[in-house]
């Protein structure tokens, strides 16, 4: 979708003046995620037909780090501590793993970590909270257990920011494509107003191309059937969380939006591919040639009466029946001559090691991220013994993410209470517990962990709660479950004094 082209309408239609220059930026970003930049990854080459575009290889590191980042900050070792033992039921359920409740029926972890991936290109993410089977009666919600809660998992371009205070977003609207009759529509939800009221409104519109190029967008009368038009709520925090990679941003507009985790590393990507596209090309270009003296060459003639001539290794007969008469002085020059290029092994490897160097350090990763000396790849364990850069940026890219995963679930237990009933409580304390095996491997800092709750420097329930991912209320009735069981007198058999 053309965002550029909608936020025109919006601006005609609404007065709004938001900032589609920052969009364009945007664009470039996702553009060096898919690794194909048009201005960067084709190149002029002249060919026996005339001068044609070349496609220069990439690697598609942008896209790696994004995927590396996700792995790291949220991913199947993240977990919720949540105080209530009902509301953690449901949210988590009862599996130890925390893969039950409604955060397994949303996909939420899947999603989570593939947002983390969208927002760290495009600078970033929001969680969107949307019910289904809702009840409205004179704009407002009417609560029922059929009520279902649903989460969308936004990037940059579908975020419109609509209201900033000292740098958070308090009111914002989301875009995206869709389909009305197999017909291309945009969907657009607004979220206005504050903590005592909040409006949430949809929209559709049908998308048709005018006669000079540009999209027209016709508002849809009627809603799609089970949806309401708008609805009404008090009392509850935002249906919307967002958050950014944790670096500042030097870029100027994009008011409420952050920039992508490359955004300060584009001449450094570039760098990797010229290096790698160099690397590849001397391979491709690194066969053997053989240039033959037309005297050992056969002479064929074709039907236009042109003559050609074929050296021994493309003819179906390589055997001569005579020596070529220049050999019997060493003073003449050869009837052939073989070339092999330099193929610039360790150049091109060196060249292209300095450029991952460079854009994993200048992406927060470390110097050597992406280390493939003396063919094989460095362990997690060499590369974070070694590089404290890592732990610092992920320290840092962890605070944004954490409040907007307890904002969007503080929303989702205010909907699950006022909405559908459920017995839960929406103010209970929330922590997340996150996976850090890529500063100790979680197998050691467990041990850890073990071995000072037996002497006694840390509560067992402490330990209980992080090995098994369990509220500390039901790590304390287990670790009190254990204490009694110990106190048990022993069982004897037999009838001996």
């Amino acid at each position: 979708m053309n965002i550029t082209d909608f936020l025109d309408h919006l601006h005609k239609t609404r007065g709004w003046q938001l900032d589609a220059d920052y969009y364009s930026q945007i664009e470039t970003w996702r553009q060096w995620w898919k690794g194909n930049v048009p201005s960067v990854h084709t190149r002029a080459a002249e060919y026996a037909d005339g001068t044609k575009k070349r496609t220069i290889a990439s690697l598609r590191m942008p896209k790696r780090v994004c995927e590396d980042w996700a792995n790291l900050l949220l991913n199947d070792r993240t977990t919720f501590q949540i105080t209530d033992a009902a509301t953690a039921r449901y949210l988590l359920g009862d599996d130890e793993q925390q893969v039950g409740g409604l955060l397994r029926d949303l996909h939420f972890w899947t999603n989570a970590n593939a947002l983390v991936e969208k927002a760290f290109w495009s600078g970033t993410g929001a969680f969107v909270l949307s019910v289904e089977n809702l009840t409205v009666v004179n704009g407002k919600a009417v609560p029922s257990p059929d009520v279902r809660l649903k989460l969308d998992y936004d990037p940059a371009p579908c975020i419109l920011p609509l209201r900033v205070e000292r740098g958070v977003v308090t009111e914002a609207a989301f875009v995206s494509e869709c389909l009305m009759d197999g017909k291309p529509a945009v969907y657009l939800q607004t979220h206005t107003g504050d903590e005592k009221r909040r409006t949430i409104r949809n929209e559709w519109f049908r998308v048709t191309d005018s006669m000079s190029g540009t999209s027209v967008f016709s508002p849809v009368e009627k809603p799609p059937e089970g949806t309401v038009e708008s609805v009404t709520v008090e009392g509850s925090p935002p249906w919307f969380a967002l958050f950014s990679p944790g670096a500042v941003k030097n870029l100027d507009g994009g008011s409420g939006l952050g920039m992508s985790v490359f955004a300060e590393a584009l001449e450094e990507a570039q760098g990797v591919d010229l290096a790698f596209d160099n690397y590849r090309e001397d391979i491709r270009l690194g066969h053997k040639k053989i240039f033959y003296s037309a005297d050992i060459c056969r002479k064929v003639v074709d039907d236009k009466g042109v003559e050609h001539s074929i050296p021994p290794d493309d003819d179906v007969v390589s055997q001569f029946v005579h020596l070529p008469g220049k050999e019997s002085s060493l003073d003449q020059t050869s009837e052939y001559h073989e070339y092999n290029p330099d193929l610039r092994v360790e150049q091109n490897h060196r060249a292209v090691q300095d450029m991952l160097n460079l854009f994993s350090f200048k992406c927060g990763l470390g110097c050597h991220r992406y280390d493939f000396e003396n063919g094989k790849v460095t362990t997690a364990t060499e590369y974070n013994g070694s590089r404290q850069d890592l732990v610092a940026s992920a320290n840092k890219n962890q605070i944004p993410i954490e409040g907007a995963l307890i904002s969007i679930i503080r929303a989702i237990l205010w909907a699950a209470k006022d909405l559908q009933k459920a017995t839960v409580v929406p103010d209970t304390p929330i922590s997340v517990n996150w996976d850090d095996s890529y500063i100790t491997d979680a197998e050691t800092r467990m041990t850890q962990m073990r071995d000072d709750a037996l002497s006694g420097l840390l509560p067992r329930y402490k330990y209980l709660s992080a090995r098994y991912g369990i509220s500390e209320e039901d790590a304390r009735r287990l670790a009190q479950e254990a204490k009694d069981e110990s106190r048990q007198p022993e069982l004897t058999f037999g009838g001996g004094s």
